[in-house]
């Protein structure tokens, strides 16, 4: 694990005991209790009708000041893990609490519908030149579940719940980049955001020869409590089906519906500022959305000077995700980080969703230890408080997002100085089987558009060396602080390419 997966978030909650699963002590001996998805919504409908308590995640010496060296020689014992030889598909391995992840999560195991408290002791984990933890019930920080994803007699890391309510899944034959969330409040809010918590996890013991593992959790926050459930299928896509309910105990009126975080430092479209031998560095380059009117969007990521919001009007959105479509090594030529990787993410919005807006969330960074970038679904109404509202999506870990109904992409986004003044020269490359088979006198043309400024020479041509077609034209921003441009191939009024859509600014 890098460094920059212990900085995602540095908000914890602790743990809050309730009647229905109260906090086991260590080696009780208590009876299995009930479960299924009805009770999960009921422990969190019960807890939202009571009053958000401040959290205590106080740990004992020296647990309470490890520092991230430290922390990372707290390795669970995998002999130890949950299904081990039990010929299962999964088995589950857990996270010792420390460091950002002070929180204590109870953790379950439901087998035929009766859970019982995953008990923890010292003697699951080794601690390196570290002192052993005192015994008691120190509790765990999360989980992470293994399969043989990438060959048949080794069980990979596929998924990980880690702090606060984050959590990241792999597909075959990649490695961890970007997150997602359970849920996000008031993110990018000047007066400060609030993170939601996964404070319970009841975890269903995989059936034999079933590629599939469900996971049910206890959503909490000052704001809300809610029920999520997800299931879980790794493969080459990992596919996560996710239900949450969610009991606002107050007005929430920026929520963030299938949130992900990821990082973006530069690429050739900001080279301004950067010393750095690699052409590229990011966990994603760019967000995708599919309207509710079939109109697909694309927009590469940036790393501003100064904070950007962006915000995607809609109705019933098809998907969205972010996205990393640069795929080979000389992409971005780092042998450790290996960028060419990392996951994309898409959400897939089962049912309507109404109307709202796909938000973005562009935050400065001076390095790639940092998370920057923010997307998610907005409703355009307010969650009111003591109300009840459900949504379900498919995310899909995958190299890419799903096929494009017949656009090709633009694949590449590159800026420089135009040599004039403050010009800036924009040059991009589009490709896909539609640009490749355009026959005969097909003419196609370019559409593209400043809402400020000047466009000067634009210009559409095709690359012989990719099969696909070269956009440029310079912008002459003038006195504009930002301008949002757009730019499309077409065949008359036929579109050939996804809308390509960027925010240009100083």
């Amino acid at each position: 694990m890098r460094r920059r997966t212990f900085l995602l978030t540095g908000a914890t909650l602790a743990v809050l005991p309730y009647a229905a699963y109260p906090t086991r002590a260590a080696g009780s001996g208590a009876d299995p209790l009930a479960f299924d998805a009805g009770v999960l919504r009921r422990v969190a409908r019960e807890l939202s009708q009571k009053p958000f308590q401040a959290p205590d995640s106080k740990l004992p010496e020296p647990l309470s000041h490890l520092g991230y060296d430290q922390y990372r020689d707290f390795r669970f014992d995998g002999q130890r893990a949950l299904w081990r030889d039990q010929g299962l598909l999964f088995t589950l391995q857990l996270f010792h609490r420390g460091f950002l992840y002070t929180n204590k999560v109870d953790l379950y195991e439901v087998v035929d519908g009766n859970a019982r408290p995953i008990r923890y002791s010292p003697d699951l984990f080794s601690f390196g030149a570290n002192p052993r933890p005192p015994d008691g019930d120190l509790g765990f920080a999360g989980f992470r579940l293994h399969t043989p994803l990438n060959r048949p007699d080794y069980f990979d890391e596929v998924v990980t719940f880690l702090g606060a309510s984050y959590f990241r899944a792999v597909a075959k034959g990649q490695g961890y980049g970007l997150s997602a969330r359970g849920l996000a409040i008031r993110t990018a809010d000047p007066a400060g955001e609030e993170f939601p918590v996964f404070k319970t996890f009841w975890i269903e013991r995989p059936r034999p020869g079933v590629n599939s593992v469900v996971v049910n959790a206890l959503l909490d926050s000052p704001s809300t409590a809610g029920a999520m459930r997800f299931t879980i299928r790794p493969g080459e896509d990992t596919v996560l089906d996710v239900e949450v309910t969610l009991y606002p105990r107050a007005e929430i009126a920026e929520a963030g519906i299938g949130p992900m975080t990821s990082m973006f430092y530069f690429d050739g479209n900001n080279r301004s500022g950067v010393d750095d031998y690699r052409p590229a560095v990011h966990d994603s380059d760019g967000l995708l959305i599919w309207t509710g009117r079939s109109e697909q969007l694309w927009r590469p990521l940036n790393n501003p000077k100064e904070l950007q919001l962006s915000t995607f009007s809609d109705v019933n959105p098809r998907g969205f995700g972010l996205i990393q479509r640069k795929r080979a090594f000389a992409d971005y030529d780092d042998l450790e980080a290996r960028y060419e990787r990392r996951p994309s993410l898409w959400v897939e919005p089962i049912g309507d969703w109404g109307e709202g807006a796909v938000r973005l969330v562009e935050i400065p960074t001076a390095g790639e230890i940092h998370d920057n970038i923010v997307a998610f679904w907005r409703p355009a109404q307010p969650l009111r408080a003591k109300g009840e509202y459900s949504f379900t999506y498919r995310l899909h870990w995958s190299p890419a997002a799903p096929p494009g109904e017949g656009l090709a992409q633009i694949v590449h986004t590159r800026s420089g100085s135009s040599g004039q003044d403050k010009n800036r020269l924009f040059v991009l490359e589009a490709a896909g089987n539609q640009l490749k088979q355009l026959l005969g006198d097909a003419k196609p043309r370019l559409d593209v558009t400043a809402d400020q400024g000047k466009l000067l020479n634009p210009v559409l041509l095709p690359n012989p060396e990719t099969g696909g077609w070269r956009i440029t034209f310079e912008l002459a921003p003038g006195g504009a602080k930002a301008v949002e441009l757009r730019a499309q191939i077409k065949l008359g009024d036929t579109p050939l390419t996804e809308t390509w859509t960027y925010r240009w600014t100083p």
